[in-house]
């Protein structure tokens, strides 16, 4: 049976652009498949190097949800939110992205998406803070709507996908419970042990779906909630646009009845910091 209130085309964002703009820049993007927003790279990664999915978005409702978390890079809002909450004003910091995180055996504790170095004028890190991005995981099939959008763009911009099975929805519980949660309980709880502070940023329709956490003031906080939306965009030939809806401060969650593990000591880690930072000089 179909569900009325989903929207016909699931695909909210192609390779950058929505589903319907035509325009020179979107339809450049789709046929080189190039990534608008910072990754690491200029063509999208995601999935598959060779045969990238390309979406970055999908609609849930009257709701845009980003599905890839090279999305929220966007102008990089993330990085001066983030900083804001981890260092005074007056600070220089860059980022490294994707930094290994090793525990106290030197067995890896998984990556950090996104770290901001604080340095000083000779170039030394004297401060640091993790900030991780949290895209939403997808029920369903989303490379099948894909890909049928991609055979003929400018015929099926306006598909409708809803008799189709495995229509792509957003999972919410899939992306909190297997994702997100670990991280604030295991790579959190290394970060937290070196006495750092912790950012997430996550879309403003995923966060309504967390368990609330009692709020504290910024000073007192270990983690700033950085809650984003995206507006639609004004023309063909322009990006929904990324922004910051509100930051919410709280305490780590207390982790119950898990084995965590104590990282590698901090002076280690950071010379890794420095190294990395040596190696993006050009």
């Amino acid at each position: 049976m179909v569900n009325q209130s989903q929207p016909q085309h699931p695909l909210a964002e192609v390779f950058g652009f929505p589903a319907t703009d035509m325009s020179a820049g979107a339809n450049r993007h789709r046929t080189k498949r190039l990534c608008p927003f910072n990754n690491k790279v200029p063509n999208c990664t995601k999935d598959k190097a060779q045969n990238p999915l390309g979406v970055c978005s999908v609609f849930q409702d009257d709701e845009v949800v980003i599905t890839c978390p090279i999305r929220f890079r966007q102008s990089w809002l993330i990085a001066d939110d983030a900083a804001d909450f981890f260092f005074p004003a007056d600070v220089t910091w860059t980022t490294l992205t994707e930094v290994r995180l090793k525990d106290a055996d030197g067995g890896s504790a998984g990556n950090i998406d996104i770290v901001l170095c604080a340095y000083d004028k000779a170039g030394k890190v004297y401060d640091f803070g993790a900030l991780e991005v949290q895209a939403v995981y997808i029920s369903g099939n989303v490379r099948n709507p894909f890909e049928h959008y991609m055979e003929a763009p400018a015929k099926r911009g306006g598909m409708d996908w809803t008799a189709e099975e495995n229509y792509p929805r957003p999972d919410y519980l899939s992306s909190s419970r297997k994702r997100l949660a670990p991280q604030l309980i295991f790579k959190g709880g290394i970060i937290n042990a070196w006495n750092k502070k912790t950012a997430v940023a996550l879309n403003k329709g995923f966060f309504t779906t967390l368990p609330k956490l009692p709020e504290v003031p910024k000073a007192e906080a270990d983690i700033a909630w950085l809650i984003y939306d995206l507006k639609p965009p004004e023309k063909d030939g322009t990006h929904y646009e990324l922004f910051r809806e509100r930051v919410v401060y709280t305490n780590r969650p207390i982790a119950t009845d898990l084995e965590l593990k104590n990282g590698e000591p901090l002076e280690k880690f950071e010379r890794r910091l420095a190294c990395g930072l040596d190696e993006v000089v050009v």
